[in-house]
């Protein structure tokens, strides 16, 4: 089924740029309806706390200089049978509605109940500009704003810079100056950079490194509770949960001894629970990467984030040989990281057992960014990134399939864990459950290990 996510065609008023590998790989697993990456559910939505008066229409202003400044915020793309490419329109003002919240009783939960309301609605593709924002007061001097935007344009490191530099131009315009930020190139010239990498001699090396690394492997398989249905709308229930300060501060300790990253203890403890659930050794587990190579798109709107198969086979061992398998694994994924749909065409059987109705992928990933936006003063206003989460939802931003586990690790060793699952397949309580068990082996292994 074709259909077409621009609000006029791709030659009135559009410029018209090819697809990433990114976007490419999105519409390889879209089937043209509303349950797809394309569909009005799969976007991305952040929450801040906005204390001291804001001025709404200063406000407004500094959201259509975001969208002049950066193009994926007035991008959408057309999909007409075979032909797909990014339509790139001028600038327009984004919509920025007012709510009233109540004022009495606990305004963190009302906050985020009001953020888990929003991402239960739809963002069309056909939206444009590609974001929105809704702004929830409690009074003149403390508020909730929150961002939607659809996920083929804005991944989660883009949000970050969306608040940035909307802080910067809210400041400036309030201050009568040229907003302060750096120069900033477009996913333009990331698609021209990337097209060029693609026939280049580090891809060629790659490909290879995925040959021989991926050789017989399959990724692997969650089962589901119930068979994925061939067809009708797949939504996806979010189910949050919190690991009290033992948690963190065990990992970052083991992570020192054993130098490697939090991210890797954490997968070498989510391996274990796999080991221990599927009776397999040779895992593929995927992951999330920021995909921002070249350094030059850091501050970049777009959608770049990267599919990345982990085999590791942890054998029989105890925490301290899964975590130096891991390690090793991660880094030598990492060193040859390309685009999925690249690297797909070096492991063509990888992804068999997650296409079968009776399984489905369960993707793992750590947000720890040091570039993430927890709070920024412009001029009178300040904002605050609401990151500690704890509410679950039925429904919210969609995935195409399976699981996400995500967790977020604060300073204070607390950890805000999530899991995405998808209701068709999954019910919450399959998916506690599946918490408990990782907990418990957090706990059996990586915090007694750190009280060693």
């Amino acid at each position: 089924m074709a259909h077409d996510t621009s609000r006029t065609p791709p030659g009135q008023g559009a410029e018209r740029v090819p697809l990433t590998a990114q976007q490419e790989f999105l519409r390889a697993m879209d089937h043209g309806d509303d349950s797809g990456p394309f569909g009005p559910y799969y976007h991305i939505v952040g929450g801040w706390r906005v204390h001291g008066r804001i001025d709404v229409e200063v406000l407004r202003a500094a959201m259509t200089d975001l969208v002049a400044r950066h193009e994926a915020l007035r991008t959408s793309i057309v999909v007409e049978g075979d032909d797909a490419h990014q339509a790139v329109r001028p600038a327009a003002e984004p919509e920025l509605t007012l709510r009233d919240l109540p004022a009495d009783g606990d305004r963190d939960q009302t906050a985020e109940r009001f953020a888990c309301e929003i991402e239960a609605g739809p963002f069309p593709a056909t939206e444009y500009p590609a974001l929105r924002m809704v702004l929830g007061r409690f009074d003149h001097q403390d508020g909730v704003l929150v961002l939607i935007a659809h996920h083929t344009m804005v991944d989660g490191w883009s949000a970050q810079v969306v608040m940035r530099d909307l802080a910067e131009f809210y400041a400036a315009r309030r201050g009568d100056r040229l907003p302060v930020l750096p120069q900033v190139r477009q996913p333009r010239e990331y698609v021209a950079w990337q097209r060029a990498q693609a026939e280049g001699p580090s891809t060629a090396r790659a490909l290879a490194f995925w040959r021989e690394n991926l050789r017989g492997a399959r990724m692997t398989a969650i089962p589901t509770d119930r068979p994925r249905p061939s067809e009708g709308e797949f939504r996806t229930g979010w189910h949050r949960f919190v690991l009290d300060e033992r948690y963190g501060r065990a990992v970052d300790l083991v992570a020192r001894r054993t130098r490697s990253s939090p991210f890797m203890v954490y997968l070498a403890a989510y391996l274990t629970y796999l080991r221990d659930r599927t009776g397999s050794s040779d895992l593929v587990v995927p992951t999330f990467t920021p995909g921002r190579s070249p350094g030059w798109i850091q501050d970049t709107v777009g959608s770049f984030y990267n599919f990345l198969p982990l085999r590791v086979d942890i054998g029989g061992g105890d925490l301290a040989s899964v975590i130096e398998r891991t390690r090793t694994a991660c880094l030598a994924a990492y060193d040859h990281e390309i685009p999925f749909l690249q690297l797909s065409a070096a492991a063509p059987d990888l992804m068999d057992p997650v296409q079968d109705p009776g399984g489905a992928a369960a993707v793992f990933q750590v947000v720890q960014s040091p570039f993430i936006m927890s709070e920024r003063t412009a001029g009178d206003v300040t904002f605050s990134a609401i990151r500690s989460r704890t509410l679950s939802a039925a429904e919210g931003s969609q995935l195409p399939d399976g699981l996400l586990w995500s967790l977020e690790p604060r300073p204070d060793g607390v950890v805000y864990g999530k899991v995405g699952y998808t209701t068709n397949m999954f019910d919450e309580d399959s998916v506690v459950a599946q918490v408990r068990d990782l907990t418990s082996v957090l706990r059996d292994s990586v915090v007694a290990s750190a009280a060693e």
